[in-house]
């Protein structure tokens, strides 16, 4: 039987000694291990629109789009996938615990038999985290997934962000962001302390590096407020008083958030942001209280603190939050994509059971399409699960790997 665990382990200990350039080289060079002949990594573009092949010794590859591809659809509904008329291949997921990178390609004269699944897998996992942790030493895989120069405002934000993904037993969170090469004024940011997630969504005035330049400074003062241990109506004040004295006359908008994971507690203040929708059982239940404050670098205009909206959330229960750029988009003759578009497309996709990142992915496509792919602002949405772990997995079935190990939301 084919053993997936000594290529990883060949992998792991033989990355060190390259740079980033010569990942393709190495996972080729691991290929017999698993009985393949070859072994190609596709990464996932900005837009989440195409699969990029990182160049490698083998056979030039041309690039694949997500939509129209088993590859794709190997990425989309994170499944194993293979080809009837190429049997002797077959394509896996990239994952990094939850964030989707790309696929592998893996080509063998055993890529029919289902138990090539198990040791794909954890080929795949390896070749995730070697991917992850060695990007940083070099711009390789930045340029292949780039398909369009990126301005500097972009450039800033996205050194901002962490995963787009991230998931636990019991909760999943999960965003994207447009337009991927000229962004600057939407951020987003979240972590995991303890039993306590804690999320913010901001969208500040203005476009290009202005922008940026104050979206880095309000993610920086969120994240200092958050590990100095203040609360969350403290830490809208701390953001607040460093954009008045660093930009002055500006503001952001801002949901502030925690959720208990154990209890489904969920604590937010609004900023003057667009409010954010709580969806139950596949449906919009409600909208949560809109601004419980005014945006911040505007606090001086009032002497009330921030207050806190709480809200007991039901297991299975997500939150949808969104900025303007969303439900303002606009198409050709004027029509917003607007609120009752987005929610009826979230549900939607709810009752398809779609995993959460491709439901964000497709809902931006669908705001891009409206606005005949030319957005006039940052477009950026934000879903938050909360699933206890004592209640049935069945949303997350299609995401597990051989032997009933969850791989990713």
């Amino acid at each position: 039987m084919v053993d997936g665990g000594d290529a990883a382990r060949w992998l792991h200990l033989n990355a060190p000694r390259g740079g980033p350039d010569e990942l393709s080289l190495l996972v080729s060079r691991a290929a017999p291990a698993v009985g393949a002949t070859e072994i190609v990594i596709y990464l996932a573009d900005y837009t989440q629109s195409s699969l990029v092949p990182l160049v490698g010794p083998g056979p030039p590859r041309a690039e694949l789009t997500i939509e129209t591809t088993l590859a794709g659809r190997a990425f989309t509904s994170l499944q194993v996938q293979r080809a009837p008329d190429h049997p002797d291949r077959l394509w896996v997921p990239l994952l990094l615990g939850c964030e989707r990178l790309g696929v592998l390609e893996i080509v063998s004269p055993a890529a029919g038999d289902p138990a090539l699944d198990r040791p794909a897998w954890e080929v795949a996992v390896a070749v995730a985290q070697l991917l992850v942790n060695r990007r940083l030493y070099g711009d390789v895989v930045e340029r292949v997934r780039r398909r369009l120069p990126m301005q500097v405002a972009a450039e800033i934000v996205w050194g901002l962000l962490p995963p787009l993904t991230f998931a636990t037993d019991e909760l999943v969170i999960t965003a994207i962001l447009e337009p991927c090469y000229d962004v600057g004024g939407d951020v987003f940011d979240y972590a995991l302390n303890g039993d306590v997630l804690s999320v913010g969504l901001f969208d500040t005035c203005g476009h290009g590096i202005k922008a940026s330049a104050l979206a880095s400074l309000v993610v920086s003062a969120y994240r200092n407020a958050r590990r100095t241990g203040l609360d969350l109506v403290d830490t809208a004040i701390s953001i607040d008083r460093w954009v008045r004295s660093e930009h002055p006359g500006t503001f952001a908008t801002a949901l502030l958030a925690e959720l208990d994971r154990r209890t489904g507690l969920l604590r937010i203040i609004n900023a003057g942001h667009p409010g954010a929708m709580l969806l139950r059982d596949g449906r919009a239940v409600r909208a949560l209280p809109g601004p419980t404050a005014l945006p911040l670098g505007l606090g001086n205009l009032s002497a009330r603190r921030p207050r806190v909206h709480e809200e007991g959330l039901h297991p299975g229960d997500r939150i949808l939050a969104y900025t303007d750029g969303i439900t303002d988009a606009r198409s050709d003759d004027g029509e917003r994509f607007g609120l009752d578009r987005l929610v009826d497309f979230v549900e939607r996709a709810l009752n398809d059971q779609l995993p959460s990142p491709e439901t964000m992915r497709r809902l931006v496509r669908a705001v891009l399409a409206h606005q005949q792919d030319e957005l006039d602002d940052d477009a950026t949405a934000l879903f938050l699960e909360w699933q206890p772990p004592h209640l049935p997995l069945a949303h997350l079935e299609h995401l597990t790997v051989p032997h009933g190990t969850i791989a990713s939301t």
